[in-house]
């Protein structure tokens, strides 16, 4: 089991987190932690966005014409 400090909203504090034993297979990197103290539960995840290449989007200047 991993152990975590992290802030717990239950009990207002820093507290001690564990991943308790994964049935999907995560292991020790299960996004779910347990706080120690009170056992409230916690879903821990990391978000991923593509990169943009806005200079690559770039359009090119509008050239105006006199009437």
């Amino acid at each position: 089991m991993s152990h975590r400090e992290l802030y717990c909203d239950v009990c207002e504090g820093v507290a001690l987190f564990e991943a308790p034993p994964c049935v999907d297979g995560h292991g020790t990197d299960c996004p779910e932690l347990i706080c120690t103290d009170c056992g409230a539960a916690v879903v821990v995840s990391a978000f991923a966005f593509p990169v943009t290449r806005l200079a690559a989007r770039r359009r090119q200047p509008v050239r105006r014409r006199a009437a």
